[in-house]
C-alpha cells in the first residue's frame, strides 16, 4: 500500500492510501500511527482526487527524524576529505526536524549564503510502532514502511563545526516520497539500488548493501537509550557521489531539479528555486 499525507480544511494532518489518482482517507495522522494496523487492515470506502488534496509528508507533525551520517562505504572517502572523518563504528546519529520536509515537487530555496545546496539519496525507514531495547533480529518488525529521502544539505554550515544541526535543517530542505508499506517493498537485504538525478543527469548510483550500518542495528543502536515512536523516520545514510565531493564541486542552485530514487519505493522530485529575500 501507498501511502500520502494531506492537510485538511481545518488544519489537521491526515493519512491516505493512494491508488493512482485516487485515495482513500485513513485517520487523522495522530490516530493512524496510534494503530496503524487497524487502519491499513480496514481502508475506507471513500474514493478522492489526489489532485485535490492540500499534500504533506505522511508523517505526524510530532515525527522525529534520525539520520545517519558517513553509512555507505562509498561515501566515507568523501566524508574524510570533506570533514575529515573516518569511517564510524557505530552509527552516527544527527536531528532533523518535522518543519523540514516537504513532499513532491515542492520548489527548494538555496540560502542565501551558501554556494547552493548538495544532494543526498537515502533510504527512510518509517516506524509504526514503538520500539525499545530493539534487537537486531526482530526489529524490522517495527517497520512500517519506506520512503525516498533527499537530505539536501546546507555545506558551509554543516561544515563550518561538528555539528550537523543547522546545516541539515535549513527550510524546505527535506523531500520526502510517498511511503510504500513494508509488506510491499520486501526484503530489504537483498539491497536496493538508490540514484540521484540532476538536470537528468546521473550523479549518485549505490545500493543499499554497501550501507555500513544496516536498518536492523541502527534500531537497535538507537532503542538501548531512547524509544522510537510511531511516526518516527530513519534516514539511512547515502552513497558517495554528493556534489561537496566532486572536482570542482557541483552545487544545486536556481532552475535546477534533483531527483532522489529508491528501488521498489519510489521517487521525490524536487525544483531549486533562488534565495528567499
Amino acid at each position: 500500500m501507498r501511502l500520502i499525507g494531506f492537510t485538511a480544511e481545518d488544519g489537521e494532518r491526515w493519512i491516505a492510501a493512494r491508488d493512482g489518482d485516487k485515495a482513500r482517507p485513513l485517520a487523522p495522522a495522530g490516530a493512524f500511527y496510534a494503530d496503524a494496523r487497524r487502519y491499513l487492515d480496514r481502508p475506507t470506502e471513500e474514493l478522492v482526487d489526489v489532485a485535490s488534496l492540500d499534500l504533506a509528508p505522511a508523517v505526524p507533525i510530532t515525527a522525529r527524524i534520525f539520520c545517519v551520517g558517513i553509512n555507505y562505504r562509498s561515501h566515507a572517502g568523501e566524508s574524510k576529505e570533506l570533514a575529515g572523518l573516518d569511517e564510524p563504528a557505530l552509527p552516527m546519529i544527527f536531528g532533523r526536524w518535522q518543519q523540514s520536509l516537504v513532499v513532491e515537487g515542492t520548489p527548494v530555496p538555496a540560502p542565501p549564503n551558501e554556494a547552493g545546496l548538495d544532494w543526498e539519496v537515502e533510504l527512510a525507514a518509517v516506524i509504526g510502532s514503538p520500539v525499545w531495547r530493539g534487537d537486531e533480529a526482530t526489529a524490522l518488525d517495527h517497520v512500517l514502511g519506506y520512503a525516498a529521502f533527499n537530505d539536501l544539505s546546507a555545506r558551509r554550515k554543516q561544515l563550518e563545526t561538528p555539528q550537523f544541526t543547522i546545516g541539515k535543517n535549513a527550510d524546505l530542505s527535506g523531500p520526502i516520497s510517498e511511503i510504500v508499506t513494508a509488506d510491499e517493498v520486501g526484503d530489504i537485504s537483498a539491497g536496493l539500488r538508490v540514484t540521484t538525478h540532476v538536470n537528468g543527469e546521473l550523479m549518485q548510483d549505490g545500493n543499499t548493501r554497501d550501507l555500513i550500518h544496516t536498518v536492523p542495528r541502527i534500531i537497535a543502536y538507537i532503542t538501548d537509550t531512547l524509544t522510537l515512536q510511531p511516526g518516527d523516520v530513519i534516514a539511512t545514510g547515502t552513497p558517495g557521489g554528493v556534489g561537496a565531493g566532486r572536482k570542482p564541486p557541483v552545487f544545486l542552485t536556481d532552475g535546477d531539479e534533483v531527483v532522489v530514487t529508491v528501488e521498489q519505493v519510489g521517487s521525490v522530485r524536487t525544483p531549486i528555486v533562488a534565495p528567499r529575500d
